[in-house]
Formats: C-alpha cells, structure tokens, sequence
C-alpha cells in the first residue's frame, strides 16, 4: 500500500535553483514538488490553488521578502517552511530571525560542485523536508524558569586536585528540527558556573556561528561556535561548526574538542553520534548526555554507549518536541534514563551535576 507524498512548493527567485530543487526533491519516492514560484505573491496563488505540506522558502527575493511572507503564512494559514539559503555569513543573523517566526529549519542551497558534495546536498534537503512535514507547529513556549537554589556550585562539590581528572562533569546534547529554539530555551536558564557543554545542533556551516553569537547575547553563560582544541570551560556552551563533525577528548583533567571532516553519519555532519559515542569514550560517567527535539535516528546509538559507560541520559518528552523523532529512537533502543519536558531539563542536567 503506497503512502501519500509529501506535497512542496519552492519559492525562490532564481529559476535555475527552483530548477535544481525540484530534480533534487523529486528523485526521492516520497516527495512531491507540486509547483514553484518565482516570488511570495505568485506562491500564494500556488497555495491557494494547492496546499503544500511544506514550503521551501528563500529570504531574498524581490516584491516581497521571504522573512514577511513567512510571517504571513504563520498569522494566517501555518504550514511547515524549511529556509533555503545562500552561505553568505552577513546574511546568517536575519536568516535566523526565520526560525525565530517560525521557520522548521534551515539549509543551505545546493549548488554545482563534486558529485559527493550534491548527493550530501540532496540527503539533507530531503531529510529537512520529510522533518518539516511531521513538525508540530502550535507549541506552547515554556516558561523559562529555574530554581534559584538549582546554580551549580550548590549542588557540585568542588574538586580537589586528587579528583579533578575523574570528577569534572560535562553536559554533551545533541537536536535536530527544532532545536534552535529548544536550545535557546534550555541554555537561557543556565547559571554561570553550571558544567561546559558540548552541543551538535543540526545545521549549515556560517550559521552555526551566528547561531552561537545570538545566543551568547541571550544567555548568562558563554556561547560560542567551537574552534579545534577548544577546552571545554565551565560557564561555557561549544556548539559544533556546521559541516563539521565535533568530538568531546581528554587529556589528563581537561576536556577539549576536536573538529574534524568526514561523511555525512545518521545523514548529518555535524552527526550527534560522533558527538555522544566520544563522549562515551573519554567522559564515560563524568557526561550527562541530553537529545532534544529532531527527526531521525541520529544520537541513538552514541547515547547507548554513553549509558552502558555510566553517563546520566536524558531525553525531550513527546508533548515538547517539534519532531520526537531523534528523542523517540533513544528511547526504544534503551539509551535513556530520563524523559522530561523542556522546560524541565535544565534543572535536571544540574541535579544530575552533583
């Protein structure tokens, strides 16, 4: 019995990328471009022809932005939109505005390079808008609270030079679809002397960075895109540059990062596996491991390792994911040991501190 396809509409002003889009989109069975439109106002003749599952949208185009027209389609009639951008780091802040109206993700646009580089390409697009099209658009935002009491040198014993190479905690979580927004939501809370984190956040190279700067403006602790070697500091969340994997390593007492290339694992890169299967290795139950909202597998098998090396493991609830995809697959293959909503992991990564 055959599945219904996902329906797209591409809306960019560039025919030859709405050409490349939908030869890209189109060779995956289980999605459909059911048209394309150079600019918003003939995609909302499209629309109101046909309603798409998803929307592939870009943000510059002429008569009418793609940021406006977004925030259009979300007061009157939402429907999932994947942002398909150019790299261009001087335009990565206002593209992330785009998650922030409610965009489901970001890519980058596929263009003409190796022939490894457009397969890449391809399995990103499709997996963004086979994502998009099961993401929950209506969520209540959290409250972002905290426990005053919860800081972390209330509840963590300082360590002493005979135990600092096996005490020192580390936070490492890893999302997908949706997880700008939930990351934003659980860092904000974060005291300034909670444990280093190591964060793999699903998305395009140069906007990982700009990603990282807006929520260093956000939040008490640091944020900042990791740099190789980079020591993993108290205070202080690294969030892997995007088309980069990022392992978490140690050397005596201290934790670092190690940036590295290679293929595309779980579809991705930066992979969450990566992430949580060094984590395991070199933290064991020195890590807490957290996977939040995503579609896929990927973070899955890594947190199992993480567990079986003694590591608390947490994983978003069903009811706060915009994709319990990523979350829903640790689960059934045993790797967690928490679920909690998202407003309440923050509190719980602390706890799990101790």
């Amino acid at each position: 019995m055959s599945t219904q396809k996902i329906r797209v509409l591409i809306v960019d002003d560039s025919a030859v990328v709405r050409q490349t889009l939908s030869e890209v989109l189109s060779s995956d069975p289980e999605i459909e471009v059911i048209g394309t439109a150079g600019d918003p106002f003939v995609a909302a003749d499209r629309i109101a022809e046909q309603v798409p599952d998803v929307i592939t949208l870009d943000i510059e185009m002429p008569r009418m932005d793609g940021l406006t027209f977004l925030q259009k389609i979300m007061s009157q009639h939402p429907i999932p939109v994947v942002i398909c951008s150019s790299l261009a780091e001087d335009r990565a802040q206002s593209t992330l505005k785009a998650l922030e109206y409610g965009a489901v993700d970001i890519i980058a646009k596929p263009h003409f390079g190796t022939k490894q580089f457009l397969e890449d390409s391809r399995i990103i697009l499709c997996q963004a808008v086979k994502a998009a099209a099961s993401a929950q658009l209506c969520l209540l935002r959290p409250a972002r609270t905290v426990e005053p009491k919860l800081t972390a040198d209330a509840i963590l014993s300082p360590a002493t030079s005979a135990m600092l190479e096996t005490t020192e905690k580390v936070v490492i979580i890893g999302a997908s679809t949706g997880g700008t927004e939930a990351l934003k939501t659980l860092l904000e809370v974060l005291p300034p002397d909670c444990p280093g984190i190591v964060i793999v956040q699903h998305m395009p190279e140069l906007f990982t960075r700009a990603f990282a700067k807006r929520l260093d403006s956000l939040c008490s602790i640091t944020v900042k895109e990791a740099e190789g070697n980079d020591t993993v500091l108290r205070g202080q969340a690294l969030i892997a540059p995007g088309n980069h994997h990022t392992l978490i390593k140690r050397s005596g007492a201290r934790y670092y990062v190690d940036i590295k290339d290679g293929p595309l694992v779980c579809r991705h890169r930066p992979s969450v596996d990566v992430l949580f299967r060094s984590a395991a290795r070199y933290a064991g139950k020195n890590a807490v491991g957290v996977i939040l909202t995503g579609m896929g597998d990927d973070g899955s098998r890594g947190m199992l390792e993480m567990k079986q090396a003694g590591a608390m493991t947490i994983a978003q609830d069903e009811a706060s994911c915009v994709v319990f995809g990523m979350p829903k697959e640790a689960i059934k293959c045993g790797a967690v040991k928490k679920v909690l909503p998202l407003q309440a992991i923050a509190s719980a990564i602390l706890t799990c501190a101790r």
